[in-house]
């Protein structure tokens, strides 16, 4: 009884005291401290949206304004952009690529995950320490870059892909979601015929779908914006991602050399530049809406076991 005394007052200190419509101070702290990060977040897009969408001729004169009016928009960047066979190309190479990826990414991650929840599996603790040391360890770029290229992956999707098949830490968050699946279920379809794989795929993965969208979420946001791995294992640049090719837009000295010359006469570069970062960020945006639902409760109850 005294300990729940002494939680419950340490509770009220905590929260603070409550006005008189129910709302403590450590609820408007709490409000301001989100209003600050979502301005931090949101202004550098917004800023990166308006530039992307300021015409020539204003840049010449007022230069760019947060606030400036959507009467004044011009997408002549944009269309620029659509207009260039290395974006399209880029564009085509990132979602083939990411594609491929999550495919990989997913049945690995899947079964490895699922593999290791049997505690009768031979050899387990002895694979889930081996997991875990990779997890805590790596061999370093060169060995792995070696090793890629004895193997005559360069130039290749799978140089990037095969490397990185396995997250550790998604695997073992898929891991302790399917521990949280009643056995029981598994055992009444074993009872009833069914093998392992049929138990997997009609039972686990339909209950899964939460923790398959999440992960399927991180694999995709990293895959697709991961642009050092294609610079290191690729040469050809034709098989060249998006983010690469955004990488050299924005680093580039001279923008010419990836837009065609004619274009600068209707969109601004710095305006080429971030339409070409609102295009790159796009897709994620785009696939988070559908996914967010089950974001919270894929994370929670794949981090915790029961």
């Amino acid at each position: 009884m005294e300990n729940r005394i002494e939680t419950k007052s340490v509770f009220k200190t905590t929260a603070g005291k409550r006005g008189k419509n129910g709302i403590s101070s450590f609820d408007w702290g709490l409000a301001a401290f989100l209003v600050i990060v979502i301005l931090v977040t949101f202004v550098p897009v917004w800023y990166a949206i308006v530039v992307s969408v300021t015409p020539l001729e204003l840049t010449k004169t007022v230069g760019y304004n947060l606030f400036l009016s959507p009467l004044n928009w011009s997408f002549a960047a944009y269309t620029q952009l659509f207009s260039q066979d290395s974006f399209l190309q880029a564009l085509w190479n990132s979602v083939v690529l990411t594609s491929m990826a999550i495919v990989v990414n997913m049945i690995l991650t899947t079964l490895t995950a699922y593999g290791l929840i049997f505690k009768d599996l031979p050899g387990r603790n002895l694979m889930l320490t081996l997991i875990l040391f990779t997890f805590l360890f790596n061999a370093g770029l060169v060995p792995t870059y070696i090793l890629v290229k004895n193997l005559n992956l360069l130039d290749s999707y799978l140089a990037i892909i095969l490397p990185n098949a396995v997250s550790v830490y998604n695997m073992l968050v898929m891991r302790a979601f399917f521990q949280n699946i009643p056995t029981s279920l598994r055992e009444s379809a074993i009872v009833d015929g069914a093998n392992e794989f049929q138990v997997l795929w009609r039972i686990v993965l339909p209950l899964s779908k939460p923790i398959l969208l999440t992960i399927g979420l991180f694999y995709a946001v990293t895959q697709w914006n991961d642009f050092f791995n294609p610079i290191l294992y690729l040469s050809n640049n034709d098989l060249m991602p998006l983010p690469v090719l955004l990488r050299n837009i924005l680093t580039a000295g001279n923008i010419n050399d990836y837009v065609e010359v004619n274009s600068l006469f209707t969109a601004p570069q710095d305006a080429l530049k971030m339409a070409a970062v609102i295009l790159t960020m796009l897709p994620m945006l785009a696939v988070y809406p559908w996914i967010q639902r089950h974001f919270t409760k894929g994370v929670l109850v794949g981090s915790v076991k029961e």
